[in-house]
């Protein structure tokens, strides 16, 4: 029986599927609720075909849980971006109106027609990096929220002196410099400080999570860290966001990807380009804070900051020259990273002989890294004659054997 394709149009709270074969002819479809008996369902389902590959829709986003448990059944799982299961149901139907069924067919053409989806694999390790990146940005947004509530309280019990940004050791002194006397000035202060008991309280957590993912980002051998700017929250989400580098062809693709790559807003004798909304914003956000912290460091990025300054570029247009070059040098990272952990992989495996690795790894397909986006040029083709040699005369084979 010959390979299928099942498109999955993830959801919370169900999932609807769509069978294809290799010429796009619909075998069969459903709609699965994802709980424990709707799962065990559409698995029973999908056994009339032994072939199967599982094309499920935002693999890192709301399709993430599903396809983690595919994988985790042993399913042959890969991710189709959301945008090109919309470009193919624009082109299928003349419009862009979506239903649960016209979003899986979409999705299982976009399997059928290309090859370098991303296969999904199973990391159990990246996906704890995952979750202990998300939760440490969820206990950063509650230590700023705890921190707004403590200011506002602050700023009533004691006027005119509220911190910039204060830290839990001036909260403690100045709720002990103030003793109020009536019941609201009371309340207030108990409430304060409620807000400052979970403020240390949630530091602890942040600080207990850096420490995690730090000890994460190490042990799977990467050497991001190393870079100006990238610590273990930066490393810990290039790596859980990028996932396999080796989906990326090259440094191009990463930065479009990034949304680092300027768009080219040129106009008649005006060359300029102007910033991309593009991409992940997340990974963006990443490399913003490593841009930032190189401008404040005595760094090789400030020093090419300052050269497009001189340049005569301005602020925001060499910041994001150097957000560019730095999302190069990550890219350089993870690849060195990919083929330095191949290489071990090769080594560590039966017999020692190179290759013998089960694991796919970048060093596959290497991506052309250089500082050209074309490869070098080859010897040029001749593309004139070479000149007709001519017979010498009697005359001239005389005088050349007398000579």
């Amino acid at each position: 029986m010959e390979q299928v394709i099942i498109g999955v149009d993830p959801h919370k709270l169900s999932a609807t599927i769509e069978v294809v074969d290799n010429q796009e002819r619909m075998l069969g479809s459903g709609r699965f609720t994802t709980d424990q008996a709707g799962y065990k369902a559409m698995r029973a389902y999908a056994k009339t075909w032994p072939d199967r590959v599982w094309a499920v829709e935002g693999a890192n986003g709301v399709g993430r849980p599903l396809a983690q448990r595919l994988l985790e059944a042993g399913e042959h799982v890969v991710d189709v971006p959301a945008k090109l299961a919309a470009r193919i149901r624009l082109f299928d139907t003349g419009h862009n109106r979506k239903t649960d069924a016209l979003d899986a067919h979409s999705i299982a053409i976009v399997a059928v027609r290309t090859k370098t989806l991303r296969v999904l694999q199973v990391d159990g390790e990246l996906e704890a990096l995952r979750m202990l990146t998300d939760r440490r940005e969820a206990l950063t947004r509650r230590r700023v929220q705890t921190v707004d509530r403590l200011q506002a309280l602050l700023a009533e019990l004691l006027p005119g002196q509220a911190k910039r940004d204060i830290t839990t050791g001036q909260g403690k002194a100045m709720l002990a410099s103030v003793r109020p006397r009536d019941i609201a000035g009371k309340t207030r202060r108990r409430i304060a400080s409620d807000e400052l008991a979970e403020l240390v309280a949630v530091e602890a957590k942040i600080k207990k999570a850096t420490a995690e993912l730090k000890t994460i980002v190490l042990a799977r051998g990467s050497t991001l860290m190393e870079l100006h700017g990238v610590g273990p929250v930066v490393a810990a989400r290039i790596l859980a966001d990028v996932g396999d580098v080796s989906r990326f062809a090259d440094r191009n693709r990463f930065a479009s990807w990034t949304g680092t790559a300027p768009l080219d807003a040129s106009s008649g004798e005006q060359n300029r380009h102007r910033l991309s909304r593009a991409g992940n914003r997340r990974m963006n956000h990443m490399i913003h804070i490593a841009a930032v912290t190189q401008l404040r460091l005595d760094t090789d990025g400030r020093g090419y900051y300052r050269r497009k300054r001189a340049e005569g570029k301005k602020s925001l247009e060499a910041l994001r020259c150097l957000k560019r070059r730095i999302s190069d040098v990550i890219y350089r990272q993870l690849i060195d990273d990919a083929r330095r952990s191949a290489k071990t992989d090769a080594s560590a495996s039966p017999g020692g002989h190179c290759g013998a690795s089960r694991k796919s790894s970048a060093v596959d397909l290497p991506p052309h890294i250089d500082t050209s986006d074309q490869p070098l040029p080859g010897p040029a083709e001749p593309t004139l004659q070479p000149a007709a040699r001519r017979r010498k005369t009697p005359t001239e084979n005389t005088l050349s054997a007398a000579s």
